[in-house]
């Protein structure tokens, strides 16, 4: 089995560069193989570009015209492609608030397309997100189906953590939340998100099993929020509560509209690049020029618009989701202040530690999947490799 060896790589690790770096992949994974093997090493000068492990994106909807709701295996496909064009080797799907039959058959296309998506990136879980919103935190998502927890529809939703890591998102004020949390938090990864709950709320969630938080600062509630229901005290939200427990894991949605510099720094600061990572939560609109596109399913979703690097609402009163790749994150996580190891590291090994995969991929450490992108000075993308294999 022949070798690769990358040389003259700047090497972008957890916690620092090294220049002058070299990496050898042998099988699709990277090795220290130094024996010379009976076909010469296929050797490939990076001219010092940087080396980073590739992406791990948590919270994506779609791209290249194409959604994970569009319920096919097509569309998984060109959405996975899409997102290695930027970095991203690793994903898992995340549904939108929809009807029955499409949460049904988006689960179903997960478990068929998990672990292989060729010349795309890797289906490595799925984010189950939209039937345990709040309503009224729905944000751009259809208002179609709004479920409460209940033995019957979580058993459905949750089988596939049989298969593969499964992350469901469930808002702490809805009717049965604590139970679903404290009953499935042992099986699935629990998120909060879509929520206008309290601190107590999220605290309760928190004793009962929940560990993430789903993009921070949006579509959840706070201080000021609350105040327009309560006289006094103030009372905290999800807000408060995402940066005070250190058990929460969050994300934040780094493409520069979504979140000021200011907001990006203080994320950082208070959670730190080991319980913070970012996504790129983009829908369809991915590589497509300026226009009307559908949030969720074809013809059945929220029509909303991209414009200016971001997706609005149709009337321009609020954001809609990414329109941006993980690069792009990246690039405006260091921008903002942010040391390039720890932006590309929450952008792969954060998001791969609280995937519970971090063993396989995430960074450059010997034995993990050959899955990396290289980045000029720049920090764009020059080429993806996936099990070694350039795709891009």
């Amino acid at each position: 089995m022949a070798v690769t060896v990358f040389t003259n790589a700047t090497l972008v690790l957890p916690d620092r560069l090294v220049p002058n770096g070299t990496l050898r992949v042998r099988g699709g994974r990277i090795t220290t193989d130094t024996d010379i093997p009976r076909d010469p090493p296929n050797v490939i000068d990076l001219g010092g570009a940087y080396l980073a492990p590739g992406f791990v994106d948590l919270h994506v909807h779609g791209g290249d015209g194409a959604d994970f709701m569009d319920g096919t295996a097509e569309a998984f496909r060109a959405v996975c492609r899409c997102h290695a064009r930027h970095g991203t080797t690793s994903l898992t799907p995340t549904s939108t608030v929809a009807t029955a039959a499409q949460y049904d058959r988006f689960l179903q296309l997960c478990a068929e397309l998990y672990g292989d998506v060729p010349g795309g990136a890797r289906i490595v879980g799925s984010h189950f997100y939209g039937p345990y919103f709040a309503r009224p935190a729905r944000g751009c998502h259809p208002d179609q189906e709004f479920l409460t927890p209940d033995a019957e529809n979580a058993a459905r939703f949750t089988a596939l953590a049989e298969r593969m890591p499964l992350a469901v998102t469930v808002a702490p004020e809805i009717d049965n939340a604590e139970w679903f949390v404290h009953e499935y938090a042992p099986r699935v990864q629990v998120n909060i998100g879509h929520s206008h709950a309290t601190f107590d709320q999220v605290e309760a969630a928190v004793r009962a099993g929940a560990r993430h938080v789903d993009h921070l600062f949006c579509a959840m509630s706070d201080r000021a929020r609350l105040r327009q229901s309560q006289t006094y005290p103030m009372r905290g939200g999800v807000l408060e509560a995402t940066l005070y427990f250190d058990e929460l894991t969050t994300e934040v949605i780094a493409d520069g509209k979504h979140l000021s510099p200011e907001l990006l720094r203080l994320a950082y600061k208070v959670k730190g690049p080991d319980r913070l990572a970012l996504v790129t939560d983009s829908m369809r609109a991915v590589d497509l020029p300026d226009g009307n596109y559908w949030f969720g399913a074809e013809g059945s979703g929220e029509k909303v618009r991209k414009r200016d690097g971001v997706g609005i609402t149709l009337e321009g009163s609020a954001l809609a989701s990414g329109v941006m790749g993980m690069d792009h994150g990246v690039r405006t996580m260091h921008a903002a202040g942010v040391p390039l190891p720890d932006a590309v590291r929450m952008a792969s090994l954060t998001p791969a530690r609280i995937l519970g995969i971090d063993m396989d991929v995430g960074s450059l450490d010997v034995g993990k999947r050959a899955d990396f992108v290289v980045l000029d000075t720049a920090l764009n993308v020059l080429g993806v490799y996936i099990a070694g294999e350039k795709v891009v």
